[in-house]
């Protein structure tokens, strides 16, 4: 193969559609425009969306909820995954390595799910109320 010899498949490529050149064409006149309106006219354009004045659907339809921009930095963790973790010593780059947090995470809070009964050290790891009594009862603590 050659790159002077590359040509497109046989009926891929078709000229271009000439409107607006002489009744003979199919497209004289009007050039497929059809007759009067704001699009048969140069220039005539209107907003996506735009329904001629009536209320368009995306106004029509009930807005619901609400989607949080900081809900990727943020995490949770529970009690009982904490208590399978090999080490006792439990930071943001602990519980990344584990797998248990996303990278994208920047603040990770510890929720009390799960029974806890190895001393853990939590750093730079938010906790629940609920949480932090479980650790402190387990022999940890929370820094």
């Amino acid at each position: 193969m050659q790159l002077n010899t590359i040509q497109p498949a046989a009926g891929s490529k078709h000229a271009k559609r000439r409107v607006g050149r002489g009744i003979g064409s199919g497209l004289g006149k009007t050039a497929g425009r059809g007759h009067k309106g704001q699009k048969s006219r140069a220039g005539g354009f209107h907003k996506v969306g735009f329904e001629g004045g009536q209320m368009p659907l995306h106004r029509r339809l009930p807005k619901r909820g609400f989607k949080s921009q900081s809900k990727p930095f943020k995490a949770q963790v529970r009690l009982s995954d904490l208590a399978k973790l090999p080490v006792d010593q439990i930071d943001m780059l602990a519980l990344k390595q584990a797998g248990l947090v996303p990278e994208l995470a920047r603040t990770v809070r510890v929720i009390k799910s799960g029974e806890l009964s190895k001393k853990l050290t939590l750093k730079g790891v938010i906790a629940t109320a609920g949480a932090k009594a479980a650790i402190e009862a387990a022999g940890g603590s929370v820094e």
